[in-house]
């Protein structure tokens, strides 16, 4: 939100720019205290929200027992067997108990599957709030806490918002570690959720704490604001541009970094013939086989990927109202197709969006088109992690919004396709749609 001419306005506190990045170090699990204490550690990542098998991707052995997959601690990884809900899963028991009809006021009818939950507290005034909570995807446990404050946080600011009055942090300490390295890894997870929530300009004022077979780590983001310094996410209109504020990628990124960790493992272990390997080391070692990846090529994807989910989008929702923008959301686990399908269903006119551009994480494209695995990256359902946001506005705005946003952020930021006139509300990736490779950080 924007002051008024006389320098006052309800919140003033500044946007911030150029916040925390983390360094290569702690991104790779290169000397970092990890979940196993000796920095190369990391769980597995979470599945995307797609159909596809969940040990698949991560390289499990499907026919392993569930009960071999719990959490586990020592030098090897802190596992857990849930995955996120499928959307159209998630849409339809929604549907049946009646949920989110005409209860929210920031969208036309208040539908389901939206951001943030955006209620009348008193005549002239909003509360907006939000839930969200992170698995471990990172070797660092400060990583985690930090990406996932910015993960709540994210929903807020995908209404147009830049300000967070509160909040609540909801905290699963893993039960399977010892005490004294629960202990570690915990205060860890606080101490980067929290200093995510100081650079974002809120404080933490409470919470829950629980055991659980895995570390999980979010909250409750609520704000108050007046009309107009917010954004509806109904509004969008025909001949509207669609930008995106962080690439893709993210989830492709993590996966190899753990396919290449099974590897470099089972390798210390001298697990050499093939039949011994796990799938996931089975990956890594076709990938670098065939010369699609090298070492430093998955260490790069990593890094770039942990500087993207802890950048918080702070600034780019904090201008929102000021580019005019007439519809938001942001990318997460639905992929970005997903995600657009969403903010069409639910818009006042009817209306679609084509998608002609995809900004990914340099080569993470490469593997999803490799045969390896289908992420479906290029098709849009690839999940992300405290991704950007993606907002629709006319070209002018767009165009500005863009240069301002990268000189608050000191990165980029890409116009990826346009809302149409459309009676089917689809949302839909151009057959030739154009893959942005995005340099590393």
């Amino acid at each position: 939100m924007s002051a008024s001419d006389d320098g006052t306005a309800k919140k003033k506190r500044r946007t911030t720019t150029k916040g925390y990045r983390p360094s290569r170090e702690e991104s790779v699990g290169v000397g970092v205290g990890g979940w196993g204490g000796a920095g190369r550690s990391a769980p597995p990542p979470t599945s995307s929200s797609g159909d596809e098998d969940r040990d698949d991707l991560l390289g499990e052995d499907p026919n392993k027992k569930s009960d071999e997959r719990r959490a586990s601690s020592g030098r090897g990884s802190v596992r857990w067997d849930p995955c996120k809900v499928p959307q159209s899963q998630l849409q339809s028991m929604l549907m049946t108990l009646g949920l989110g009809d005409g209860n929210n006021i920031g969208t036309s009818g208040g539908r389901i599957a939206l951001d943030c939950s955006v209620r009348t507290t008193r005549q002239g005034h909003v509360v907006i709030s939000t839930t969200d909570f992170f698995f471990p995807l990172v070797d660092s446990p400060y990583l985690q806490g930090r990406i996932g404050a910015a993960n709540v946080l994210s929903d807020l600011y995908a209404e147009g918002v830049g300000e967070c009055d509160h909040v609540l942090m909801l905290l699963a300490a893993c039960v399977g570690m010892s005490d004294d390295h629960r202990a570690i890894c915990t205060r860890e997870m606080v101490r980067g959720f929290n200093d995510a929530c100081i650079e974002a300009g809120t404080v933490v004022t409470g919470g829950q704490t629980v055991l659980n077979p895995w570390p999980v780590i979010g909250g409750v983001a609520t704000t108050i604001c007046s009309e107009g310094e917010y954004v509806r996410s109904d509004g969008a209109r025909v001949g509207d541009v669609v930008v995106l504020t962080k690439p893709l990628g993210t989830q492709v990124a993590v996966n190899v970094h753990e396919w290449r960790r099974r590897a470099t493992t089972e390798e210390e272990a001298g697990s050499s013939s093939s039949s011994s390997l796990s799938f996931g080391a089975s990956r890594w070692n076709e990938l670098t086989r065939r010369g699609i990846l090298t070492t430093s090529d998955a260490e790069d994807m990593m890094h770039a990927a942990c500087r993207s989910m802890s950048r918080l989008n702070r600034n780019a929702g904090s201008i929102m109202v000021r580019h005019n923008a007439h519809a938001g959301t942001d990318v997460t686990g639905f992929g970005v197709l997903g995600h657009a399908q969403n903010l069409m269903d639910n818009q006042r006119e009817v209306v679609g969006m084509e998608i002609h551009s995809l900004p990914c994480i340099a080569k993470t494209a490469r593997v999803d088109g490799s045969g390896v695995f289908d992420f479906r990256l290029t098709r849009g359902y690839s999940a992300e992690t405290s991704g950007g946001l993606m907002i629709c506005m006319s070209e002018d705005d767009a165009v500005s919004y863009c240069e301002e946003l990268e000189a608050l952020d000191g990165a980029p930021s890409w116009i990826i396709g346009r809302v149409v006139a459309d009676p089917e509300r689809k949302a839909r990736i151009t057959e030739d749609v154009e893959i942005i490779e995005v340099d590393y950080e």
